[in-house]
């Protein structure tokens, strides 16, 4: 069973509000002596408790994209570029035009503006136009009354391409170019005749001194290959023009807003002659958080045909459209003093974004300031860029820029530990961040953390005192410890919109009707709405319905990425329920004689808190305030405080709140084979509250297997720029045979901010396992892995390099 704990005393539902630490750099937020205070019963939050779909989708009756079908549905196939990086001399369609079945044939001068899901990257366009930047770009496409009729006629198009340079090193995309070799017309400022993207610089505080008077200063190269979010259901779109003139997408898409403004401007209509529909999602992970071409394709073939278009992707064609984690090579050095105390961090990032921005601005600033954290860092200097090559492009994968650099500082909090002669667990625990602080330069606001007692925790579970370099050689424990942002502070499109919205609308027959456009892809954020109405309403579950899936019914949501969406849209739908609240308040009021401020919530009922005996039904008091009236509606909305400071840049990773995650990992390497074995994983996360302990621990182990994919088997391979193992068998998932017991511990730390004290627990829980992984194989076989995944062939090589140099 998991152990449930919380940052801070808690006993019988009391919880003690701890003193806020002040010192250094750290500003105190709010500051007061500690005190008790009661807390409230639920009745919903924190039950364990299946998903609103979970039934769905285990009996089969849930709705993919690829299982609709429409009259007079027509299917489509994309012809996809076979050279990495040339120029597109003629495309020659009229064989696939004269095929019997075929009913329009689209090329990228069909539909030339340019989206992204950044407006500062607005850098793709639904089809290539005059040249390809990688093996795979969609070239052309057909629309056809079968899949067999449009798969042959894509091959019956001719295209004459003339090859170019290629860049398929980050390393090439750094050296000046002509025109004609840069990949896009819109590179960084300082690099104009580069295939740089984006390029970050920071420094703050006296990291030269820092590193002049340090006591350790472990230092390395790490390399990390890109890998690919493994989901299972591939890509697949409908779009129909229907008979009102619109255009209607049927997508399984984590961010239907952006999908909706991209269509808008590549389509050349108003948003409100589009639908964006969001189907079920068979697994997102980032990997469908962007608009995309075959998106654009679809559309663009349904406005022509006038019919509806299905596009289904094979399992290759799904790689290819990739946005998964970067290629990287992250040069990291950290300064210590002789106590342990970390002084300094300098970071120099080389980031393979492959052929288009995506979130990759983002990214470039991710991957330096999501390092201030979880400890206290005095001094910081950041070197990141972000290239353009000819790879399918990479993307905001779970855990988006904080994953590999957290495993480049965690392996070298290891080393400092050893060599300053220190216990790692010890040594981190003496440089967390507190609570209630904010960092000293991006001025991340710090409200709950529950680290240290995570740590303290995942320590005695594992028995780490008695095993850390004390077991046989070839058996090692390690530990690994990360946080995470609760969705950005500031939006993508600076606008006054609230970045979440809520509708609710409960009707006679006592249904609650809640409306969000924050996308369920998986992760709960359907029952998180239906958690966070319910209880504030005091009905049970079976009352609550949501509707999150099509811009025409919902209200604005950004999407499921960053982990937004338990504290954005939880706290939105916190705010319309309190509203409905106060309208039955009222009502009861009205029906018993009794203040509306007296009235509680629970068990479907409406009950004076001074005097119990006098009570109404949820029904009888919904009527009532429906009396002459109607339907009760109410929006809430949520927009993050104002944060941060001001310089280039320091939007970047602010958030309202946190997550902290410490990590302990168990394994074997057989030092004959260099194979890993992973044997039990502890892993505490401090989410805040767990609105359903069910669900984290679901997200939780979800993180731990994907993380261990990175650590130890995933990798996409390349050869002259063409992907060699775009399917699931050369593309090695961990199975369950690979996949080690999890002890999973959930830290409460109640944040104060979030829905009922809830904070993120769907990406945070990713980056701590694998430098977790990284740390246990050096105390089983004594050698530091700077690569990434650490495979079995990596690791031999590793123990063999280090028997050779007697080290």
């Amino acid at each position: 069973m998991p152990i449930v704990r919380t940052s801070g005393l808690t006993r019988n539902n009391q919880q003690l509000n701890r003193g806020i630490p002040t010192g250094g750099d750290e500003r105190a937020a709010d500051s007061k002596a500690p005190t008790l205070t009661q807390e409230p019963p639920f009745n919903i939050i924190g039950q364990r408790m299946p998903l609103k779909d979970a039934f769905k989708k285990v009996t089969g009756e849930g709705v993919y994209t690829d299982d609709m079908k429409f009259p007079g549905m027509l299917y489509a196939r994309i012809l996809r570029s076979t050279e990495v990086h040339a120029k597109i001399k003629r495309i020659d369609t009229s064989k696939a035009e004269a095929m019997p079945g075929v009913r329009a044939v689209v090329t990228g001068k069909d539909a030339p503006n340019k989206f992204g899901v950044l407006p500062v990257s607005n850098d793709e366009t639904a089809m290539a136009i005059d040249k390809v930047i990688y093996a795979g770009e969609p070239v052309a496409a057909v629309a056809a009354d079968s899949e067999d009729i449009a798969a042959a006629a894509v091959w019956a198009i001719e295209v004459e391409y003339e090859p170019l340079q290629a860049f398929l090193k980050p390393k090439d995309s750094l050296k000046e170019t002509t025109p004609e070799l840069q990949l896009h017309d819109k590179v960084d400022k300082a690099f104009p005749k580069s295939n740089i993207h984006k390029a970050v610089d920071q420094e703050f505080g006296e990291v030269t001194t820092a590193f002049k008077e340090a006591r350790s200063t472990p230092n390395g190269t790490f390399l990390f290959d890109g890998i690919n979010h493994g989901f299972t259901e591939p890509h697949a779109v409908l779009a129909h023009w229907d008979a009102d003139e619109r255009i209607i997408l049927y997508t399984p898409q984590q961010v239907p807003h952006y999908t909706h403004r991209a269509l808008a401007k590549v389509l050349e209509l108003p948003m409100h002659r589009i639908n964006v529909v969001r189907t079920m999602v068979g697994g997102g992970f980032g990997g469908k958080s962007d608009p995309f071409p075959h998106e654009m394709i679809a559309c663009l073939l349904a406005k022509r045909t006038r019919r509806p278009i299905k596009l289904t992707m094979d399992r290759e064609e799904t790689f290819l459209v990739n946005r998964g984690r970067h290629p990287s090579e992250i040069k990291v050095a950290l300064a210590f003093d002789a106590d342990g105390k970390l002084t300094g961090m300098d970071s120099d990032a080389l980031i393979d974004g492959g052929s288009v921005g995506s979130f990759g601005v983002v990214s470039t600033y991710y991957n330096g300031v999501l390092s201030n954290g979880p400890y206290y860092l005095p001094a910081f200097r950041y070197h990141g860029k972000r290239v353009y090559s000819n790879r399918p492009a990479s993307g905001a994968m779970r855990g988006h820029g904080s994953v590999n650099p957290r495993y480049a500082t965690e392996t070298l909090m290891d080393m400092a530990a050893v060599e300053l002669g220190l216990d790692p667990c010890e040594l981190r625990m003496r440089n967390f961040l507190p609570e209630n602080c904010l960092t000293p330069f991006h001025k991340f606001r710090i409200t709950s953390n529950g680290i240290r007692e995570g740590l303290q925790e995942v320590m005695r579970l594992s028995d780490w005192k008695n095993k850390w370099g004390k077991m046989p050689y070839g058996r090692g424990i390690g530990v690994g410890c990360g946080f995470y942002i609760s969705g950005s502070a500031l939006p993508i499109h600076w606008n006054k919109l609230p970045q979440s919205t809520v509708h609710l609308k409960i009707d006679m027959d006592g249904g609650i009707t809640v409306h969000s456009l924050a996308a369920e892809i998986g992760q709960g954020s359907d029952t998180v709405l239906a958690q966070c109405v319910a209880e504030v309403l005091g009905v049970n579950m079976d009352r609550i319905h949501v509707r999150s899936q099509e811009t025409d019914l919902a209200p604005i949501d950004l999407g499921s990425y960053s982990s937004r969406v338990t504290f954005m849209a939880g706290n939105a739908a916190r705010d319309a329920a309190e509203k409905i609240r106060a309208d039955l308040a009222a009502a009861a009021s009205k029906l018993t004689g009794q203040p509306a401020k007296y009235f509680d919530f629970t068990g479907e009922k409406v009950v004076c808190r001074s005097k119990p005996s006098v009570a109404v039904t949820f029904m009888e008091a919904l009527h009532e305030a429906q009396a002459e009236r109607g339907a009760l509606i109410a929006s809430g909305c949520y927009q993050a405080p104002p944060l941060g400071t001001e310089f280039k840049g320091s939007n970047a990773g602010l958030s309202p709140s946190y997550s902290f995650s410490a990590y302990i990992c168990e394994l074997e390497v057989d030092p004959e084979t260099g194979f890993v074995q992973p044997l039990k994983i502890w892993a505490a996360h401090d989410c805040g509250r767990a609105l359903n302990p069910l669900a984290v621990e679901g997200q939780l182990e979800g993180s731990i297997h994907m993380g261990l994919g990175q650590a130890l088997t995933e990798q996409m391979r390349y050869r002259g720029g063409q992907l060699l193992n775009g399917n699931f068998l050369d593309y090695k998932i961990p199975t369950p045979f690979e996949t080690p017991e999890m002890e999973i511990v959930i830290v409460e730390s109640i944040d104060p901010e979030g829905p009922f004290g809830a904070k993120e627990c769907g990406e945070g829980g990713l980056a701590p396992i694998i430098p977790a992984v990284g740390n246990a194989i050096y105390d089983a076989v004594g050698v530091r892995m700077y690569e990434v995944p650490m495979t079995p062939d990596r690791v031999l090589r590793a123990i063999e390099d280090k028997k050779r140099l007697g080290k």
